[in-house]
């Protein structure tokens, strides 16, 4: 009755997981690593060693770093000053980073394209100013932008509920014992937040990595990621073996940061249990 009972429970998850995410990915693999006749190929992996798609692949990582490093260095002293804020300033600003959560992401992608363009709302303000046009859409630079603007909540959250998990007898014992502001903050603080900052930069640098509606916007046609090429292979090629050939190659990267992240994280915890 009991396991009965437990498979009824689980049954909805069990048929989410597995109509969303183990038949796409088993029907990826199937593809990515065979030919349009059905027979095992390597040639769909491969195909990410040409000139433009490795171009491609290291314009994304670089930018996903990029983005990555801005959204901590920004996020990090806002989280800080949100925890020693008083409780309803705290919800009210939260609620700011949240709330264009609710809308769209294509949507406020959109609005940075109209903020962005050639002759959109900040060239106008900039030229009634009379201060020299930005122009900056269509290059990497717009696409950076509209990544840090779009998955900079996503590191601020992690980083600010780790910062109130934080026990401030131990911060305070830090200041007793003689250390400075930023030896306590260097030395306890940062140590101890480490597990949202790992969460924060996971959850930024892989949708960064694997974004191409961002791209496609910010960047126009001038400027291809590898979430570009990928969907190129599937909307626009019709290569379903080459897009998932691709998809693979891309997914092994993923799976890198991640399990780098999830080392960092299992270091810290032991070192915790330690102490």
């Amino acid at each position: 009755m009991k396991n009965f009972r437990r498979l009824w429970l689980d049954g909805p998850y069990l048929l989410w997981t597995a109509a969303f995410i183990v038949i796409p990915l088993f029907t990826i693999v199937y593809y990515g690593l065979t030919d349009k006749t059905g027979a095992f190929t390597w040639d769909n992996i491969l195909a990410m060693g040409t000139l433009e798609r490795m171009k491609a692949l290291i314009l994304s990582l670089v930018l996903s770093l990029i983005a990555t490093a801005v959204c901590l260095v920004m996020a990090y002293p806002l989280a800080l000053i949100l925890t020693n804020l008083k409780s309803g300033a705290t919800g009210f600003i939260v609620s700011i980073f949240i709330i264009p959560m609710w809308m769209n992401s294509l949507l406020r992608i959109l609005a940075w394209q109209t903020l962005l363009e050639r002759n959109g709302v900040i060239n106008q303000i900039l030229q009634a100013m009379h201060l020299p046009k930005l122009y900056i859409i269509n290059t990497p630079y717009a696409i950076a932008l509209g990544m840090i603007y779009d998955f900079l909540p996503f590191m601020i959250l992690p980083i600010y509920n780790s910062l109130l998990k934080l026990d401030p007898n131990v911060v305070n014992a830090a200041y007793d014992l003689g250390a400075n502001r930023f030896q306590t903050f260097w030395k306890v603080i940062f140590p101890l937040t480490l597990p949202g900052v790992i969460s924060g930069i996971t959850m930024v640098f892989v949708p960064a990595l694997t974004t191409f509606v961002i791209s496609a916007f910010l960047g126009g046609s001038k400027v291809l990621l590898i979430g570009n090429v990928i969907e190129q292979q599937f909307t626009q090629v019709g290569d379903w073996n080459i897009g998932s050939g691709l998809s693979l190659v891309l997914m092994v990267f993923i799976l890198i940061s991640m399990a780098v992240m999830q080392h960092y994280d299992k270091d810290i915890a032991e070192n915790k249990t330690a102490l």
